[in-house]
């Protein structure tokens, strides 16, 4: 996944409030991330042939790809489906994403119980999110989600083939978790490339996975 995907014009948004710290959505707390938990038969990542090393790298140069639009950002959070997203939490989420099941690759391997999930995710919109996304902001994310994708690089191509589809402990193999990691595109995806106006459309004009937690 790489570029970037067109904005269409859509009616602008209503005034975001100045802090939410209230969850975007109503219900139970939000597990669906938690190691352990991802072994569930029917939430089974697809895999294909490519290096899973880089399909963890090509999703981090594709997030950033877009997160270069979002300095012209107006302030104004995205809505897709039932959650808000704003260039600061997509970011979060990508970023806590990739440590979450990062930490859970590394247990595995040396054979400790994976922690329990406690993000709040994306049912929460802080006021860290509703901040101005300044080039500032840009080159952290850069240095951030770069060094995170070279480590996942890193230990992936250490890893066997046997390793990666024959993996130790309860869960996805590691194949599956560094797709289903690539997956964090998401969060970008709901932002999207923001035209110079920064005004953006609704996330559901130009993304068509599962919602992430």
């Amino acid at each position: 996944m790489t570029g970037t995907k067109h904005v269409p014009d859509v009616p602008a948004l209503p005034d975001a409030p100045a802090v939410s710290d209230a969850p975007d959505v109503l219900g139970a707390p939000d597990t669906s991330d938690a190691p352990g938990t991802s072994d569930a038969p029917d939430e089974v990542p697809a895999t294909d042939d490519r290096d899973p090393a880089q399909v963890v790298t090509d999703m981090v140069d594709h997030v950033l790809a877009l997160a270069g639009t979002w300095t012209a950002w107006d302030g104004r959070p995205v809505p897709a489906g039932d959650r808000l997203y704003t260039p600061h939490k997509a970011i979060r989420r990508v970023a806590d994403h990739m440590v979450d099941h990062l930490a859970e690759l590394e247990a595995r391997l040396v054979g400790e119980e994976t922690r329990p999930d406690h993000w709040h995710a994306s049912t929460t919109t802080t006021a860290a999110d509703l901040a101005p996304f300044t080039g500032v902001d840009l080159d952290e994310a850069r240095s951030r989600l770069t060094r995170l994708a070279r480590i996942w690089a890193n230990r992936l191509e250490a890893l066997t083939p046997d390793q990666l589809d024959r993996s130790p402990g309860k869960g996805w193999t590691f194949r599956q978790l560094a797709f289903h990691t690539a997956e964090s595109a998401y969060y970008a995806d709901c932002v999207g490339a923001l035209p110079a106006g920064g005004t953006p459309g609704s996330a559901s004009d130009r993304t068509t996975k599962r919602q992430h937690p």
